[in-house]
């Protein structure tokens, strides 16, 4: 049975993750307070809330009034070209500051329940083929992304500790859908035009988890009452290899599949030379996350297939 709430308000609302949030929760008939930082990113049926920075000092007052559940996807993520002399302090400021000053907001204007959004990075970066993260390893975070995360997490559980506060920690693997971004973006768009890719002997095995599956598991853990506490780790239950990822993305778009072998020793030997190891090594390595825990506790089931997914993810390419 799922604890009724009225008003919500989720950081980070014009994101890839949090549209998608706010139009699920506005489906449900909850009240949405989105809060962004951009004045001109108001989004339908959405009470827009502009917050100039998120960081250790900011004012949450204004728009916490009445909050049942705060849903915070707002983070300082992965930067492309990093500028900053101390790239780590930088993610500490937004990542970990941030989530703890707003946390503690929460918790004096009476919001019952804190729903963060973590990351797999907290785990680690890769697992061996067949096997599996879980809830109950300990965290191996390898950059300042994961670890500002893994430090914002252990923030969260004190706040808890001394107000009260219900946190809920979800940490996702890649996440994808229309409008995604990023390396999964270039995979379709290299697919769309018929290069051929190297990937045919590769056998690795990586979980993702599709941005309305993600939407719907974040919404049984701001609404269930056995989430209170807990850490989860979601994805979409079919993990599949590069190979199989990139046929399956050719067959949706009605493309010929490319594929060639070439040995993984060489490919990484091309990484390296040319300055690319960190992606390549994403697209040779496996990254499987066990998200048992969360399906047998709070009853979830995805509601959308990889196949579902993956079809909407490239309908305006096709």
């Amino acid at each position: 049975m799922r604890v009724a709430i009225n008003r919500i308000m989720v950081t980070g609302a014009n994101g890839f993750v949090g549209q998608l949030f706010c139009a699920e929760a506005l489906a449900r008939g909850l009240e949405v307070f989105g809060v962004t930082r951009l004045s001109g990113a108001s989004l339908p049926n959405v009470k827009n809330v502009v917050v100039s920075d998120i960081n250790g000092t900011t004012d949450w007052s204004f728009a916490l009034v009445g909050c049942d559940v705060v849903m915070h996807l707002a983070a300082r993520v992965h930067v492309m070209r990093e500028t900053s002399d101390d790239p780590l302090a930088e993610f500490r400021h937004v990542n970990v500051a941030g989530t703890e000053h707003l946390a503690r907001s929460a918790a004096a204007a009476g919001v019952r329940r804190f729903v963060y959004v973590s990351s797999i990075k907290v785990n680690g970066e890769e697992t061996s083929k067949g096997t599996a993260y879980t809830e109950q390893d300990n965290a191996a975070p390898q950059d300042p992304y994961g670890v500002s995360k893994w430090e914002a997490e252990q923030a969260l559980h004190c706040v808890a500790k001394e107000t009260g506060l219900e946190v809920v920690i979800v940490r996702p693997p890649l996440v994808y859908g229309a409008g995604v971004k990023g390396n999964f973006a270039q995979m379709i768009s290299v697919v769309a035009k018929g290069v051929p890719l190297p990937f045919a002997s590769v056998n690795n095995k990586r979980s993702l988890i599709y941005v309305k599956n993600l939407a719907d598991a974040l919404m049984l853990c701001a609404t269930h009452p056995a989430a209170a506490g807990n850490t989860y780790l979601v994805s979409d239950g079919e993990d599949v290899s590069t190979t199989d990822l990139l046929r399956k993305l050719a067959v949706v778009m009605g493309k010929k599949s490319r594929l060639f072998s070439c040995p993984v020793v060489l490919l990484k030997l091309a990484a390296k030379i040319f300055r690319k190891s960190d992606q390549v090594g994403r697209l040779l390595g496996s990254l499987q996350v066990d998200s048992s825990k969360v399906r047998r506790e709070l009853g979830w089931v995805p509601p959308f297939s990889v196949d579902d997914g993956l079809k909407a993810t490239v309908k305006d390419k096709i």
